[in-house]
This record gives C-alpha cells, structure tokens and sequence, in this order.
C-alpha cells in the first residue's frame, strides 16, 4: 500500500535512500553511474535482456506476470522492468560551484515531468550542474528519472539550505544570477549571455504557471527573457528551460 500511495512514496523514498529505476536502459544508466542495485522487479520476457545485470548483482530478482506487478506498484510497468536503487550523499552547494561554468537553479519546481525534461536538456546542452530550492521536487522521482531517461544520473545536484538566502553563495562563488523570466523588461537572453561570454552564469527557473517568485527575481542580477512570436506569452518551463540551456551554452 505505501508503494502506490504518491504523496507516501514521495516522502518514504528519499528517507529511506532508496528510489525506482523504471526501464532497461534506465537501469542501466543508474548502474553505470554508481548505484547500488537493492531488487528488480522483472516480467518474465525482460530475464533474458537483463541476464547481464541478474548475473552481475547480488540483488534479489523477482520474475512475475505483468498482472502481479500492476498489483505490486499499482500502475502498468510499460517497460517491463523496475528496480530498487541505492541513493548516494547529496554533494555541497559549493562542491558544485568550485567546478562549474554554466549552472541551473530550479525555485519550486515541483511537477515531476517538467524536472525530468529540465535535467534531460541540462545534460544534452552542457549545463554543467543543477541547484534546487529546499521545496523543489525529488529529481529521483520515478516519473523524473523516466522521463530524464537516466539524464538526472549525468547532472550532479544539490540542494540549498535557505531561499532566496543560498543564492548568495552562488553570486560569492562567481556567478551571474540570471532569472528567466517573460517580463517585458527582461532583455533577450542571447542578447544577455554573448555580452559576456565568459562569465559564470546560474540561470534561475521557476514553476510552471507561477514561473520565479518576487523575492527570487528581486535576489538576480539581471531578467532574461526569450523573445515570443504570434502573441505566446511563455512556454512550458520544461520548453524554456530547453531554449535558455541553448543560448547560455553558446555564450
């Protein structure tokens, strides 16, 4: 029951350090980047695809039907193969910052597909790491790391302790605070990031609908905006979030 239970599960995998790897190569990615497999779960045409992995581990394998495993997790497993995953230590704000260039600071997201499509464009464009705002989602999150395929394992994040307060630590390490933002006194973020490529930029992106709150565009250095056509006000931050990676990875 605490498994198909969202707002339980959400809670109980992150304090008990464990989250749901869903899908082979999923698995795979999680595996490559250094988690501990605890269980899979398997339908019974997926042993043969991950006799590799059931051969490597130590972990217990469970083989069923896919009926038992809609009973067992409460949803379809569309691909066949879960797996319980070990979590590993969040790193330091700072331990992030003292290597980046080009970093993603999410405020409140809390849709768990719009933080996997952010971390799946954070690794594609060359972000080089994520910071979260203590009320963001769990970017391990089943629904995040699936819809990420794997990408939240190749983006190192962190948490902040305070908002908007560890900003500050940011700005301190070096960087450009830059807030995302539709506001028609932001500038065009190209505009923004070519007139000075060579800065250290943390760009800020808020929640779907609300987008950054007042304090957190109060805290930036300077609004970026990307410029609309035919009367569109915004884009889904998933979908901006995507365009902003672009043009900072070119500055």
């Amino acid at each position: 029951m605490g498994l198909t239970d969202v707002e339980l599960r959400r809670k109980r995998e992150p304090a008990e350090g464990l989250f749901i790897a869903e899908g082979e190569k999923v698995i795979r990615r999680a595996r490559q980047a250094g988690y501990a497999m605890r269980s899979m779960l398997l339908s019974a045409k997926w042993i043969d695809v991950m006799r590799d992995v059931i051969d490597e581990v130590p972990a217990p394998v469970y083989a069923v039907s896919p009926e038992l495993a809609e009973r067992v997790t409460g949803y379809h497993v569309h691909r066949g193969a879960l797996a319980s995953m070990q979590r590993k230590p969040l790193p330091a704000p700072g331990e992030l910052l003292a290597t980046a260039r080009r970093v993603v600071i999410m405020e409140s997201v809390n849709d768990h597909t719009n933080i996997g499509a952010i971390f799946r464009s954070a690794a594609a464009l060359g972000m080089d790491a994520v910071l979260l705002s203590p009320d963001c989602a769990d970017p391990l999150y089943r629904r995040s790391v699936k819809v990420s395929m794997g990408a939240v394992f190749a983006v190192p994040y962190a948490r902040l302790d305070s908002w908007p307060g560890g900003l500050e630590a940011v700005r301190d390490a070096g960087f450009e605070l830059l807030a995302l933002t539709p506001d028609e006194k932001a500038v065009p973020i190209d505009t923004a990031v070519t007139a000075d490529g060579a800065a250290r930029v943390a760009l800020m992106l808020g929640a779907e609908g609300d987008g950054l709150s007042a304090r957190a565009l109060r805290a930036a250095d300077e609004w970026v905006r990307i410029p609309m056509a035919h009367g569109v006000d915004s884009l889904n931050v998933g979908a901006a979030a995507a365009v902003a990676f672009y043009a900072v990875s070119r500055g």
